[in-house]
């Protein structure tokens, strides 16, 4: 009667998991429900996408996954709650570029973005689009940057917060058009989009979800928006990279988890997410909302974001940005 719990005490000294231990480890779905931590606040774009993705996985999981927003930080204070997590699947990041890509490169967080989280898949893409009052009375790229190299430092522009792809977007476009615009900080979207709908920012570097409502509305103007092509559902705007070659400032959130979660998990919830984003419903909502689904292995993820951490650690460098 003593040799099975005698065993059971030796493979844990050695380190070696028991057999229920480990499958209950890696139970899909959890038994809890599932959280995904968004690092924005209620109402902005990365919300949107988020509570669009989560519904389909809840349906096709049988599983509650509760979309949890947890806004400061331009988003880092998500991503170190992520990366310290649970690791039995049952909390996700929509990670997004700033934390992942930037802010880590000029500021302390307590996250190391290509160590701490494991990429599961892309989970959308899109340009900014850059958006004034229409009571400012500026209609066009060329009259916004005119008027900034009129009043130098007078004109600013909002951002989901330090190193977000907003925040990048503005500084971008200071260095090419050689303009001195202020940056203003907040904590998403949503109350971004409100102090520049109420005239107290001249503009914001807007993802298209929030921005498109005001656009139809007339409340804003479009100026131009920050990829490297128009988008479909903003075919009549520029682009900056029409005025300025070569400007290129996308925007992007993408699926991770604490890096210890094992690899199975990671695997299957790469299986349902890529399954949720290539369903016609969710496609066709998120390009409503001015998203494109981009499902992707669990391998392209790591090394795209790789890729931007070195091209946006180095635009920091050279251009000695900092988080004020």
């Amino acid at each position: 009667m003593q040799r099975r719990p005698l065993l059971a005490t030796v493979l844990l000294a050695a380190g070696i998991p028991l057999i229920g231990t480990a499958a209950r480890a890696q139970e899909f779905p959890p038994k809890r429900a599932v959280t995904l931590v968004v690092g924005f606040a209620a109402g902005g774009s990365a919300d949107i996408a988020a509570r669009i993705i989560a519904k389909k996985l809840s349906e096709n999981i049988g599983q509650s996954v509760v979309v949890d927003n947890k806004p400061g930080a331009g988003g880092n204070l998500a991503h170190a709650q992520v990366a310290h997590g649970p690791t039995d699947g049952s909390m996700l990041l929509f990670g997004s570029i700033g934390p992942l890509s930037i802010s880590p490169h000029f500021m302390k967080v307590a996250y190391d973005p290509l160590k701490d989280l494991a990429p599961i898949s892309m989970g959308v893409t899109f340009p900014n689009v850059l958006v004034v009052p229409a009571s400012t009375g500026i209609k066009t790229l060329g009259e916004f940057v005119a008027r900034a190299k009129r009043d130098p430092g007078k004109l600013d522009y909002a951002s989901t917060g330090p190193g977000s792809a907003a925040h990048m977007a503005g500084e971008l476009l200071n260095d090419v058009a050689k303009i001195d615009t202020v940056h203003v900080p907040y904590k998403g979207g949503a109350p971004a989009l409100q102090d520049v709908l109420g005239g107290r920012v001249t503009a914001f570097y807007a993802a298209p979800p929030s921005a498109l409502p005001h656009l139809e509305s007339g409340k804003l103007v479009p100026l131009a928006t920050t990829g490297l092509t128009r988008p479909a559902y903003l075919p009549n705007v520029p682009t900056v990279a029409e005025t300025y070659p070569g400007f290129n400032a996308t925007n992007w959130y993408a699926f991770l988890a604490p890096a210890k979660t094992p690899q199975p998990l990671l695997d299957r919830w790469n299986t349902e997410i890529v399954k949720a984003l290539n369903t016609p419903e969710v496609r066709d909502n998120l390009l409503k909302h001015g998203q494109t689904a981009g499902p992707t292995s669990r391998e392209e993820l790591g090394k795209f974001i790789a890729t931007e951490h070195a091209k946006w650690g180095r635009i920091i460098r050279e251009r000695k940005i900092t988080a004020d």
